[in-house]
């Protein structure tokens, strides 16, 4: 039986809100352990004061750099002795997740148990890098905690200036969406680059994430320092008896302010269906027996928002791969950066195309550990030495889908587009 709870008044008030508070489970579990009273008493000393009160330090297990997070409490007495002593130390295992995220019902409940047995029994699935964390452990048994999980047969994610644990969608497994397989992808790059995460060795932190298409599930444009994130080049293929079934639930209304509206390239037109046009990157699907939507494959951004609504009507398209960014993060010592486009399109589907994609990202990792400032992220490398010499030691050419404002980037000319785009306007309108 656990102590008893310390007042917690300032907790206590997010438990009256109508949505569950983790208070409420820090409670719960509270009931047989002190570690988790104590956590308690320090958090509410902590809302109190609005300070935090953990400091880093060193802890691992044997064979690894980096996996553990160490947290010792600077919470103390004036005698020096910590104010809550059963929580003086939390510290965090980060554990690395299978691609997908795929479990089965057996192993959640072992990795409960064990971390009810050694640890607070806080398990957070998953953290923003992708690992199981594992929340809340002395330093004594850190490695208890750690053998028995590597006996199920995890091993240990990434933590510190390192290659950190990657992220991929659940994918082909499940989602129709998938433009190739990012499991495969996923367990490619890991495997390659299991040393780097391991045994810190960077200027700083260095993430991949795999998202099988631009609705982009991982978050890996905004995350990563390296995406790869799923797109087609052909046209977008369509079903014209689910468009008409989904039609006749739904109606004209909804096609056109919830479709056509609000595509953010017009790409779609809703005509007679005598009207509807043809050419090779025209493609149309027929509503009803008068009707049908006109798509310019050419003006498509792969926003998935039409698809989305009409899943089944509208899909990728058969040409499927990935494209490739890098640079994204959220702030440091600048501002929050997206990803920049550095390959437009890159087939995945045989080996072959996979040991392509790990080279590159072998590639930047060697000139990122070269070329970076200490604490320094990719997006941030490149801002500071400019993407065409970032482009220049890739190897890689210049491709106006990498141009993030046109007329303003320096490194590729912009003059002579405007005849270009009179000749496409000009052969549209021979056509027509």
């Amino acid at each position: 039986m656990a102590k008893k709870l310390h007042d917690t008044p300032n907790l206590d008030q997010l438990e009256s809100g109508p949505w569950p508070s983790f208070v409420t489970g820090l409670k719960n579990l509270a009931k047989e352990k002190d570690y988790v009273v104590d956590l308690l008493g320090q958090l509410e000393t902590s809302y109190k004061t609005r300070k935090g009160y953990w400091k880093g330090g060193t802890v691992g297990v044997f064979g690894y750099g980096g996996g553990v997070i160490p947290r010792f409490t600077e919470l103390k007495d004036e005698s020096g002795q910590p104010v809550y002593k059963d929580a003086a130390e939390f510290h965090t295992l980060r554990i690395m997740p299978p691609p997908g995220m795929h479990y089965d019902t057996d192993t959640l409940r072992k990795f409960c148990d064990i971390w009810e047995k050694h640890g607070s029994g806080l398990i957070a699935l998953h953290g923003q890098s992708g690992d199981i964390m594992m929340q809340g452990c002395t330093t004594e048994n850190v490695q208890k905690a750690w053998d028995e999980i590597n006996e199920m047969g995890f091993d240990m994610g990434g933590a510190g200036p390192a290659v950190r644990t990657s992220m991929s969608c659940v994918g082909a497994a499940r989602c129709e969406q998938s433009c190739y397989d990012e499991g495969k992808a996923h367990r490619m790059v890991i495997n390659t680059f299991l040393d780097d995460i391991h045994r810190p060795a960077l200027p700083y932190k260095f993430k991949f994430k795999f998202s099988g298409c631009p609705n982009d599930c991982m978050n890996s444009i905004q995350r990563s320092d390296m995406a790869v994130i799923g797109t087609w080049r052909d046209n977008i293929r369509t079903d014209e008896a689910l468009a008409k079934k989904w039609f006749a639930k739904h109606g004209m209304d909804e096609l056109v302010n919830d479709v056509v509206a609000r595509c953010p390239t017009k790409t779609f037109q809703v005509k007679e269906i005598k009207k509807i046009k043809s050419g090779e990157h025209i493609s149309s699907v027929a509503v009803s027996d008068t009707h049908a939507v006109e798509i310019d494959n050419q003006d498509c951004v792969r926003c998935m928002h039409c698809i989305n609504v009409m899943t089944g009507a509208l899909a990728p398209g058969k040409d499927k791969g990935a494209t490739i960014l890098m640079g994204g993060k959220r702030t440091l010592k600048i501002g929050d950066l997206m990803g920049t486009v550095i390959i437009p399109f890159m087939k995945l589907e045989t080996d072959e195309d996979m040991e392509k994609l790990v080279d590159l990202g072998q590639r930047t990792i060697d000139f990122f550990a070269e070329n970076a400032l200490e604490h320094e992220r990719t997006g941030e490398m490149i801002e500071r030495i400019g993407l065409a010499a970032f482009l220049e030691a890739m190897e890689i050419d210049v491709d106006p889908a990498m141009v993030n404002s046109p007329r303003m980037n320096p490194y590729v000319r912009t003059d002579g587009w405007d005849d270009e785009v009179a000749k496409i306007k000009a052969k549209k309108q021979q056509a027509a």
